[in-house]
């Protein structure tokens, strides 16, 4: 018997002689896969990694970097707890690179000390069996196998998914191989606490970051060339978000590029575009993924892929494919672990033969950060540039009194509608739990709830989601 486990033969002979064949091959096992071997049961499935069973996620991702911004939040609100009137007189904190060893042995025991041997062992009870090593496609309907420690070895599909998410992008700065760089990956696998750090790059990854290692008490500059931080979102929560890492005691400097790096001082010293030097112990690079569509043979049908990501129709079937679905990073369609969850339940849906279709509207956007950033929807910039006559109203969250009770001296909500059709497009927000207020804005621009109907949704005194009132009733008397 195979070491991977009992096949049957194909009865109908699609995989050819001596070939394994599958109802369902994955490529991938990150948490996108995880919902095709779960939800698709009665199904003979394979499910094809070169890494961790479980993906990014919960090893080096979201789980670690969430983990260690609970610690730091808790560090700050210790140092804080005299302002708020909870101790009588400022509290002494201990040496912050012990802290940091503490916060880093629960992150690491949060993720499984990188472990996926408790997801392996869950996906084989599902049935699914596991293949550890890289797929190529080799003909429609064929993937070959590489192994680590093996033969390779060809399976057939009826039906091909391809989850094989996304890497971390190296950006083109000279010199940089010359010096002690860091991905989020590798950060996040680490126990160092540098004395000093420079973060690439100012999306979420970037800002998350910073304040982590800024709190522990590393010297941190962080690097973005755009004009404000999360450039992709609206400005006000870029600068919100920089005066927040500033009392942090991150340094920001956005419209800011490095020219090149060369090993001296600390580790590395940058030399940017305004003709200042910085010297760094540690590079982290924090400028973006990229979609892993190379090398998994999609040439063999007959798909012409660029730089971008791998194009899906509603159902999420791979463009010009009639078998092949993906879901997932791989996408390059809003990049995140609950989008990766969402595609995967509309192919489960369709590969069981009910029909389902994606819609990505309202796929809220977070960045976990103190204060928190959250968005769903549409920009005011997208929005016009699509042709929507833009109505737009905010209110800043101090303005609230959960804000005077809690001591919060900055956020702000902002939310976008078409005056046309009366109904929300998009909305942003900074502040305290920004993930949970988004969540309403999520559901009205999902549901096109109209505008007249959530300015009467009454909230409860005191909390920060009263703010959405004012602007709504503002919005509700503006839209034609």
């Amino acid at each position: 018997m195979s070491p991977y486990g009992v096949y049957l033969r194909d009865r109908d002979n699609r995989g050819g002689i001596g070939v394994r064949q599958f109802d369902i091959v994955v490529l991938g096992a990150g948490s996108a896969a995880e919902w095709i071997w779960r939800q698709v049961p009665g199904k003979r499935i394979a499910v094809i990694e070169d890494g961790r069973v479980g993906g990014e996620c919960p090893f080096v991702a979201c789980i670690p970097s969430k983990v260690l911004l609970h610690s730091a939040r808790i560090r700050r609100l210790v140092a804080n707890a005299h302002r708020l009137a909870a101790v009588a007189s400022p509290i002494a904190l201990d040496d912050p690179a012990d802290a940091f060893a503490a916060a880093v042995a629960r992150r690491d025991l949060l993720s499984g000390h990188r472990d996926d041997t408790v997801n392996a062992a869950a996906l084989a009870r599902t049935g699914a069996v596991l293949y550890r090593g890289k797929g190529r496609i080799v003909t429609p309907g064929r993937v070959r196998l590489s192994r680590p420690d093996g033969p390779d070895e060809e399976i057939g599909y009826s039906e091909l998914v391809v989850a094989t998410g996304s890497s971390v992008v190296r950006p083109p700065i000279p010199g940089l191989e010359g010096v002690p760089t860091w991905s989020s990956d590798e950060a996040l696998s680490s126990s160092e606490l540098p004395r000093s750090l420079a973060i690439v790059g100012g999306g979420a990854v970037g800002c998350e970051l910073a304040q982590v290692y800024a709190t522990f008490g590393a010297e941190v500059t962080l690097v973005e060339a755009a004009d404000s931080l999360l450039p992709a979102e609206e400005p006000v929560l870029g600068t919100v978000l920089a005066h927040a890492l500033a009392r942090s005691g991150v340094t920001v400097r956005t419209k800011t590029t490095i020219l090149r790096a060369d090993a001296g001082g600390p580790g590395a010293v940058l030399t940017l575009a305004d003709g200042n030097h910085l010297p760094v112990a540690r590079v982290l690079l924090a400028t973006g993924r990229s979609p892993n569509t190379v090398g998994i043979g999609l040439s063999a049908l007959g798909i012409t892929q660029g730089s971008g990501g791998l194009a899906t129709d509603a159902s999420g079937r791979v463009v010009g494919t009639e078998h092949v679905w993906a879901a997932g990073d791989v996408t390059g369609i809003a990049p995140f672990t609950h989008t990766a969850n969402y595609q995967a339940r509309v192919v489960a849906a369709n590969l069981r033969g009910i029909p389902m279709v994606a819609d990505y509207r309202a796929i809220p956007r977070a960045v976990y950060t103190d204060p928190p950033v959250a968005a769903v929807g549409l920009t005011t910039e997208r929005a016009e540039a699509s042709g929507i006559e833009v109505a737009v109203a905010s209110m800043p969250l101090a303005d609230t009194g959960r804000a005077s009770i809690d001591g919060t001296d900055i956020g702000a909500l902002c939310l976008i509608a078409d005056a046309v059709e009366g109904v929300l497009v998009g909305a942003a927000v900074v502040g305290p739990t920004a993930g949970e207020l988004i969540g309403e804005a999520a559901l009205a621009i999902r549901a096109r709830v109209p505008i007249s109907v959530f300015a009467d949704v009454v909230h409860a005194f005191p909390t920060f989601a009263e703010a959405y009132e004012s602007p709504l009733r503002h919005l509700a008397g503006l839209v034609l």
